[in-house]
């Protein structure tokens, strides 16, 4: 009976294991994000790299009042998903935005907490290679005349 207990112990940690690697290979990476909010439109950016459970990166959100980038933190992933937190200062205010989601193919999932202010929930979608470089190679449609 001990060795079944043994084994079966054995067999849960290989599981809790798998689960966590999967989630770092899908979570590791860039992705976009657009949603409406109680400040306008909102364009983010997340960059996320991974180290066993620990997240860490960027976020840049891109809004009406200017582009900002900040350290993720808090950044961890479990087997019920990715949890991390955005620290945004915002015209003097130190704000916390709280992240948690889950992978679904090339979406991520989120609700975002922005303190005691307002609830989404957001989806961001995966940016591929190919999608990365063009989309940072954009050739000039009326770049000026050049100088005689």
């Amino acid at each position: 009976m001990k060795k079944i207990v043994q084994a079966f112990a054995v067999a849960a940690c290989a599981l809790a294991v798998v689960g966590v690697a999967r989630a770092q290979d899908t979570v590791a990476g860039k992705w976009k994000s657009q949603f409406d909010s109680q400040i306008g439109q909102q364009n983010y950016t997340f960059e996320f790299k991974v180290d066993g459970t620990n997240v860490t990166g960027t976020a840049t959100g891109e809004r009406q009042m200017g582009t900002n980038t900040v350290a993720i933190t808090e950044g961890k992933i479990t087997k019920d998903g990715v949890f991390f937190v955005e620290p945004l200062k915002l015209q003097d205010n130190d704000i916390r935005i709280e992240y948690s989601g889950k992978v679904s193919g090339d979406e991520l999932k989120l609700h975002r907490k922005v303190g005691d202010f307002a609830e989404y929930d957001i989806v961001a979608k995966r940016v591929k290679a190919g999608d990365a470089a063009s989309s940072e190679t954009k050739p000039e449609t009326n770049a000026p005349p050049p100088k005689p």
